[in-house]
């Protein structure tokens, strides 16, 4: 839908854009802007500003930049129509009439809204009726509370035959209108139409806007079937373009985040009395690419939420193939799996909200299924089947568009299969010595001493040693930083020389021998190579060759609620300014050193520059590391968590 530019300039003139930020953002008057804190990043200084005169507003801490629509659209999850929808009611602009068939069509959608919305109130006054008793004892088994009854609108269709088609006559509506809403059904052997949901608890589904434009139904009959009955597709409603409570979740993902994915409407409304409201629900099997991109609206990583049954790992699996070919720069999705099959009601009844968002906290990141997937019963004991599966990768990773993206996960699944094919050639070589007399045995190290990197001792300790730890355990987390930040990983130096062999090793594997097969690089690589793997990124590779335990977020506890991608950079950059700021330390110690008695003004001065630099640099890596401390906190209290660790 088009808006001719003279109307979007009329409602920018009569809505300043301190007025609507105003409403979500603390303004203050400073000369001839107002200044705030930012909505998009937690902050305790004042980056957010607001200029009335052009237009505009721009946030220095996330970059985020533009007039009121974009605002509403950033902060609210609404499309651009919506926004100017919404902006020139307020403004009291007229929006323009469109063409006849266009404005026929949107007549016929709003009567057909009118129709969906006579229904609702009928199946609501039917869910307070006698006759409906078992709805009720239905619904307080499910635990469902009196304002969340009344909230999400829930209703009962009777068990007659005809019972909302008489009640729709007696209002008015036509029965071909009433069966074009999808309410009735009408017998293709002339018989007469009946109602589409009988004795079921009606939860109806609502558009963007909230108005009802559908009905699933719950059967109360166990012998009913389907269990769950939903809307057919309808002018008003297509359920592969919408997700359920999504207008509610809207900006309660936005302030929170991120959003989470249900499988049923039952366990969003469940999750939503549970006080998580950023929680929509699927209508269908499988999600389409008009729904990804509507989650992607809602939060650039949402969780799915699926039950931990075979059914569950299945739905997942699936989901993963509808999305990879959608996946993009700063947006995926992270997938948590509840234990012993139960439904996130089970898990609410069982250990509240806590205990769903701690389940939730442990959802595993799209590329870690996707390993599962692939590995969890791919044999790998010959050089054939190494080469099949990672054909298999190659196949899928083409399916990523963003070559970005691609790259990324490429160079992620190269190193995960680096260290599954070392371990399993390890342990054919330790099955195999077993097996010979212990002379022949004794000493034995396999060819060119392999063995001897996998039992190197630990790596040493301290503070600094960690953050080498954390830096290249988040290269191989999130292999796009590698490129991003390649030169500035070259040229600060590690402290530790097994770090350093790593990071250019790493740097090898990721271009060097891009061309190569793993399955025949890995027995050229560097045997230290795997135990550094092993030892930063804690893949501890099990039966099937399925990954556990990260050591990475032991070590950064953050990456456990599922940050945003700014801020992971946020924090690589971070680390790397506090290994760039031990070089220059180390610079001045080697130049203070060196002075003797005849130091010169020339040295004098240098040491005194650098000398003032580090300290500038000490400044605002402590401002930073202040900011992501803080950040952190609100990540951590978007979970539910206290906040008081990164």
């Amino acid at each position: 839908m088009k808006f001719p530019p003279h109307l979007l300039d009329e409602i920018r003139a009569r809505l300043p854009v301190s007025a609507v930020v105003g409403r979500k953002v603390r303004l203050k008057k400073k000369g001839r802007e107002y200044a705030g804190l930012s909505p998009f990043n937690a902050e305790k200084t004042p980056s957010f500003f607001v200029n009335d005169q052009k237009g505009f507003y721009h946030c220095f801490s996330s970059g985020n930049h533009g007039d009121i629509f974009r605002f509403l659209m950033e902060t609210e999850g609404l499309s651009f129509p919506e926004a100017v929808e919404r902006l020139a009611g307020e403004a009291g602009v007229a929006l323009p009439k469109f063409e006849p068939r266009e404005i026929e069509r949107e007549r016929e959608r709003a009567s057909l809204t009118e129709i969906s919305e006579l229904a609702c109130k009928f199946f609501e006054e039917g869910f307070r009726l006698s006759g409906s008793e078992h709805a009720r004892a239905y619904a307080a088994r499910r635990g469902l509370r009196p304002e969340t009854l009344k909230e999400f609108r829930i209703g009962y269709a009777p068990r007659e035959r005809d019972a909302l088609k008489r009640w729709l006559t007696g209002k008015g509506v036509e029965e071909a209108d009433a069966i074009e809403a999808g309410l009735l059904i009408k017998p293709d052997d002339g018989r007469p139409s009946y109602d589409r949901f009988r004795n079921r608890l009606i939860i109806p589904i609502q558009d963007e806007r909230g108005r009802v434009v559908a009905f699933g139904g719950r059967a109360l009959d166990p012998d009913d079937q389907p269990k769950y009955l939903n809307s057919p597709e309808t002018p008003i409603f297509h359920k592969g373009h919408m997700l359920f409570n999504g207008h509610r979740a809207r900006a309660a993902a936005h302030e929170a985040g991120t959003a989470i994915i249900v499988e049923g409407y039952l366990d969003a409304i469940a999750v939503y009395q549970a006080g998580v409201k950023a929680v929509v629900a699927a209508l269908g099997t499988a999600f389409t690419e008009d729904q990804i991109a509507r989650m992607w609206r809602l939060a650039a990583e949402p969780v799915i939420c699926f039950d931990g049954d075979k059914a569950g790992i299945r739905a997942a699996h699936r989901a993963i193939d509808r999305i990879l070919p959608q996946l993009k720069s700063g947006f995926s999705f992270n997938f948590g799996f509840l234990p012993g099959g139960k439904d996130p009601d089970e898990i609410i009844a069982m250990s509240g909200r806590d205990g769903f968002m701690a389940e939730i906290n442990r959802a595993s990141t799209l590329i870690d299924v996707l390993w599962e997937r692939e590995t969890a019963n791919a044999p790998i004991d010959t050089p054939e089947r190494k080469a099949a599966l990672e054909k298999r990768f190659e196949d899928l990773v083409r399916e990523i568009k963003d070559e970005r993206v691609a790259r990324g996960y490429r160079l992620s699944i190269r190193l995960k299969l680096s260290n599954l094919f070392y371990e399993a050639e390890r342990r054919a070589r330790d099955a195999a010595r077993a097996n010979r007399s212990p002379e022949r045995g004794r000493g034995d190290s396999g060819p060119g001493g392999r063995d001897a990197g996998t039992s190197a001792p630990p790596l040493p300790e301290g503070d600094l040693v960690g953050i080498e730890r954390i830096v290249l355990g988040l290269c191989l987390e999130y292999p796009e930083l590698v490129d991003l930040y390649f030169e500035r990983l070259v040229t600060v130096p590690f402290a530790h020389d097994v770090h350093e062999r790593f990071k250019r090793e790493l740097y090898r594997l990721a271009t060097e021998l891009d061309e190569l097969s793993v399955a025949s690089l890995y027995s050229r690589v560097d045997p230290r190579f795997f135990f550094v793997l092993k030892e930063l990124h804690g893949d501890d590779v099990g039966e099937g060759g399925a990954a556990r335990n990260s050591r990475l977020r032991e070590r950064l506890p953050i990456l456990g609620f599922h940050p945003p991608a700014p801020f992971i950079e946020a924090i690589f950059t971070h680390l790397i300014d506090r290994l760039e700021l031990r070089t220059m330390e180390q610079e001045l110690e080697t130049e203070v050193s060196s002075v003797g008695a005849d130091c010169d003004a020339e040295v004098e001065g240098r040491i005194l520059s650098l000398s003032r630099e580090i300290h500038r640099r000490r400044e605002e890596h402590a401002r930073a590391d202040q900011e992501l401390a803080e950040e952190a906190k609100a990540i951590r209290k978007a979970f539910g968590s206290d906040g008081s660790r990164m």
